[in-house]
């Protein structure tokens, strides 16, 4: 199965009820996408993390379960859960203003994850807010140093740079969680932040040589690139009416992981040696199951029933 890690919370969007304006609460967070993604998809996915038991946490506990997603390691507290209220600009992009102060998922440690981990865990998937809050940041790195060779790693640093309080310290810390890290994924925005300059050519030049062997740039409607040592391929991305783009993202990384999975690929001797037409393959199905997320209100990724349905439509 696939492990993830990190941080889940509630988004909240913005409604309206009648003549008042307020927000309604959708379970949410980079690494709570991913999972709920997964098991949508059919693939045998745990979450690791800690949850509040407040009417928030009973939210997305409720949530991952819906979703097929295995709990068993779930970790729980008396702290408040994170939130994150929507604000969605003129092309649906959304602005995150983030709640975060000393809430349960941070306080995650490495007493709550089991060593080892059980023998079927194929691959392990972390990053977002998870890697730069504390203790759940330096937990989740110690987690990654102790189990990089033994099984894949998939990273996703989702940047946040409101967030970053020492960009320095960051990009620094961001460079040894990439040397971690077998798969990368990364958003067109993570990469203006985290090589501000650089084509994406050349940052995936330089990032394969510190030991990652594939690396994704999603670039939205645009479509996404992939690179190996030894090939780049390149996808266009679907033409849907875009509710909003949240979680679209995470629906992406899910898709990918859920595909690599399925044809034994999320293995680290066999990732760095997938062919061409495979790897657009997986590209392309990735791509589909994020622009159906875009068609909803918030991370909202599709059950593997509905992409029969909604394939036709690409």
């Amino acid at each position: 199965m696939i492990l993830v890690f990190g941080e889940a919370l509630i988004d909240f969007f913005p409604a309206s009820c009648g003549q008042k304006r307020g927000y309604v609460p959708y379970p949410g967070g980079s690494p709570h996408n991913v999972a709920i993604g997964l098991g949508r998809l059919g693939i045998p996915v745990m979450y690791l993390g800690r949850l509040s038991r407040d009417w928030f946490g009973k939210l997305l506990k409720d949530s991952f379960r819906e979703s097929g997603v295995d709990l068993r390691y779930l970790a729980e507290g008396g702290e408040p859960t994170a939130l994150s209220f929507i604000h969605l600009n003129s092309s649906k992009e959304p602005d995150f203003s983030f709640y975060g102060t000393d809430t349960a998922d941070c306080k995650l440690v490495p007493a709550m994850i089991p060593d080892p981990l059980p023998a079927d865990v194929a691959a392990i998937h972390l990053g977002s807010l998870a890697m730069i809050r504390e203790p759940i940041g330096s937990t989740l790195t110690t987690i990654a140093e102790r189990e990089h060779g033994k099984r894949l790693i998939s990273f996703d640093p989702n940047v946040r740079p409101n967030h970053v309080k020492d960009k320095q310290s960051y990009l620094k810390r961001v460079e040894h969680w990439l040397r971690l890290s077998d798969l990368i994924k990364l958003s067109v925005y993570d990469l203006d932040y985290l090589y501000p300059g650089s084509t994406p050519d050349e940052m995936a030049e330089r990032t394969l040589n510190l030991g990652p062997r594939l690396i994704v740039v999603t670039f939205g409607e645009i479509g996404a690139v992939a690179y190996t040592a030894s090939a780049k391929i390149e996808v266009k991305g679907k033409t849907v009416e875009v509710v909003d783009t949240v979680g679209a993202g995470d629906a992406f990384t899910a898709g990918l992981l859920g595909w690599l999975y399925e044809h034994d690929y999320l293995r680290t001797d066999r990732l760095g040696v997938i062919s061409e037409s495979e790897l657009r393959t997986a590209l392309e199905w990735a791509t589909c199951i994020a622009s159906i997320t875009c068609t909803r209100i918030g991370a909202d990724p599709p059950h593997r029933a509905e992409l029969i349905e909604q394939s036709s439509k690409f």
